[in-house]
Parts: structure tokens; sequence; C-alpha cells
């Protein structure tokens, strides 16, 4: 295959010739070249690495369903409680609504997906089971990993971590840990589940903290610790986490630090709060940083709409990005730096002015989409988008194709 006439984050004019899944090479474009059988026309449209979410909750979506007001109270337990209450009441089954919400989020140029499915003892495996199915149908379009998420807690209701078994026995690749003290009051029995089971089945771990101040420092701190003496090196993620920059600039360097050395990534979803560690920062220092939509359009939050070039735009945004650098810095964490999370044959991003992804010998996950530079592109958000996955045309012009 031969991409003709693209530009590789808003470079020069190039034709990318692609053999399998690989770039094969990347030369200047030659505008007298004769277009082949499997040329894919560029048009002179940025060349870019295609998204990574890697926080995104498939399982509890509404998208493509009419609107819905907000009824969820504040408080992680009580919009759980909302969520337990409505999500069955739906106007199309679930397996249906993750299938179509993976088929929009690949059209608009996500190709790698980390996507909770929540297990507990209400619903069981049946969202598990949602996420896997809509795994299996779009397994040459996107490589999602599935992670088995006790929304609900650990050890509030009976049942829950032999459940969460059930789930590493069944598909999920990745166990979840919430708010280890805030919600489950029990820090140490929480985390003890969860790395136990990451353990038995060399699992991954990913731990959704929401808890505030010197409570987040000191449930990062256990995470920390489990992760040192396992040896879990590359194998956990600290999603949300979004208040840990908020006690001093020694406590949030040592975080940093430490995540560095432990390679423990960071998940974000660019909410608007003030206690965020610096993204620079983490960049780096060599922290693994991705993005994710987290739910989408949901009986969480009205917010989310399977593009996450919209959502690169807000990470931008919410961390007051203006210099080009920057906004692309946010447009690497979305693309790469997620994928160095899915995958860690994909290398950290080594500093604020890294543009991995679309070398010879890179996998050819990529996104070809209308925009002046990088940085407009994430402002104007254009539709004329053609996606790759594995060096196969998975979606054009916002339609997902048949494979």
């Amino acid at each position: 295959m031969l991409i003709s006439d693209v530009r590789p984050w808003g470079g020069q004019r190039s034709d990318v010739e692609v053999q399998g899944d690989r770039i094969a090479a990347v030369r200047p474009h030659d505008p007298t070249a004769a277009p082949g059988p499997h040329t894919v026309e560029g048009r002179g449209r940025l060349l870019l690495p295609s998204f990574s979410d890697v926080h995104v909750h498939l399982d509890s979506t509404r998208i493509g369903l009419p609107f819905r007001p907000h009824t969820g109270a504040p408080g992680v337990w009580a919009m759980m409680l909302n969520d337990r209450e409505n999500w069955r009441n739906a106007e199309v089954p679930l397996p249906e609504r993750v299938a179509g919400t993976l088929e929009r989020m690949i059209a608009h140029g996500t190709t790698r997906v980390r996507s909770y499915a929540q297990v507990d003892v209400d619903c069981r495996l049946e969202k598990l089971d949602a996420v896997l199915a809509a795994k299996e149908k779009f397994a040459g379009h996107a490589e999602v990993e599935v992670m088995a998420f006790p929304q609900a807690g650990i050890l509030r209701e009976a049942g829950t971590a032999e459940v969460l078994e059930d789930a590493l026995t069944s598909g999920a690749t990745v166990v979840g840990g919430i708010d280890p003290c805030a919600l489950d009051k029990d820090p140490k029995g929480h985390l003890d589940v969860v790395f136990g089971l990451a353990e038995k089945y060399q699992a991954e771990v990913d731990i959704h903290l929401h808890e505030p101040g010197h409570l987040g420092v000191f449930s990062t701190d256990l995470v920390i610790e489990r992760t040192r003496a396992l040896d879990m090196r590359g194998k956990v993620t600290m999603s949300h986490a979004y208040d840990l920059g908020s006690i001093s600039e020694s406590v949030s360097r040592r975080l940093i630090d430490t995540f560095a050395e432990l390679d423990i990534a960071m998940a974000t979803v660019a909410p608007s709060v003030d206690g965020q560690l610096s993204l620079v920062d983490l960049t780096e220092s060599g922290v693994r940083v991705g993005l994710g939509e987290d739910g989408q359009r949901d009986y969480w939050s009205p917010y989310g709409n399977c593009d996450m070039l919209d959502r690169t735009w807000q990470l931008a945004f919410t961390h007051g990005f203006r210099r080009d650098e920057l906004v692309e810095l946010a447009l690497a964490v979305a693309t790469m730096g997620g994928a160095s999370i899915l995958s860690h044959d994909v290398g950290r991003l080594s500093g604020v002015t890294d543009r991995p992804g679309l070398s010879t010998g890179d996998r050819a996950d990529l996104l070809l989409v209308d925009g002046e530079t990088p940085t407009s592109a994430v402002m104007d958000r254009g539709k004329d988008r053609t996606v790759l996955h594995n060096g196969v045309v998975v979606a054009d012009g916002l339609a997902v194709m048949d494979l």
C-alpha cells in the first residue's frame, strides 16, 4: 500500500509505503507518480498516529440513544447506584450499544482501546460479556484491551471479589481498583484483592483514583509499595488521580520521579481541575501518560462523543496550552502516549517535542485528517478522516469499512 501526499506530523508532503502492518518507507511526495490499485489518496492531509483511548467505559454508553436528563447524585457510590437503577432500561440492548459506540470511536480515528467493564454482584459478567463481544466484532478494526472494574468497590458487597476473579478467567486482562480509602474504607484489604488477583493471573492493574489531596497521595503510596514489592514495573496505571499535584511541589516531584522509576503509567480524561500533576513534567520525566474519553454520554455524565480529537482539544484547553509544541504534546499523549501504556513495544515519550509513531518500522496505525498544522487540527477537528489499523484502511469519511 502507498499512502500518497500526506504531511507526517504536519511536515513536508510525503509518500508513505506500508508493507503488512508496518511503515516500510517515508519518501518526499512524487506528484508525477500515477496512483496504483493500492494507493490511499492523502490529498495533502495531515498524517498522525491513530488515537489510543486508554480510559473508556464502553459498558455504560448511551451513544446513539435519545438524550436523557442527568439524574445522578454527587459521589461515586450515588452515581453508581443511579447507573445500576437505569442501565437495563435503555432503548436498545447493551451489546448493541457497546458495539455501536466502539464503531463510532473507530470511525473517528481510535484504533487502540482500554475499556473498563463493570463487574459486581448486580450485573455480574453481563457488562463484561458485552464489551468482549464488541472487541471480537471489531477485532480487525481496533485492538481492545478489557479491564474488569469493580465500580461499586470490592469489600462493600459480599461476593464482589469472586465476580472480579471470574472476569479474569472470562477474558479480562487487566484488574481494576477504585478509591481504596474513600469507597471501601479498607485500603489494605482492597489492594490485597487487586494485587493478589493480578499476581495470580499475571494481569495488569489500573487504579481509578478520585480521592483528594493527602488521601489520594496515601492510596498512591500504597500502590507504589505493592508495585515495588511485587516487581510490577510497567504493569500499573493510575487513572484520573487528578489531585496528586495539589499538596506541594516536593510531593509532586517525588511522585513523578517514583512513577518514572517504577514505570507506573497515568491515564487522564482531561478534567477541569487545578490539582493535576504537570503534563509537561510527567512527559519530560519519562512517565507514560495516555488520554481517554471516560464515559460516553452515559448515566454518569452527558459528555463524550467518541471523538478523541475533541478530547485532545479538552486536554490542551484544561492545561492552558497555547504554544504549538504544547498543543502537539497533547496530540502525542492522545496517540502514542496511550499506545505506550497498552504495549511496551512502544517507547515512552522522550519529552515535550517528541513526535513518534510515523517512522520506518512503526506499526501502521494511522489517521489522515484535514488541517493546516497539527495544532489547527486540534482546534478545528475536521471530519475528512481516513483510519488505518495494522496497515489496513478500517474507516473513511467517518464510516467504518466492512473487512
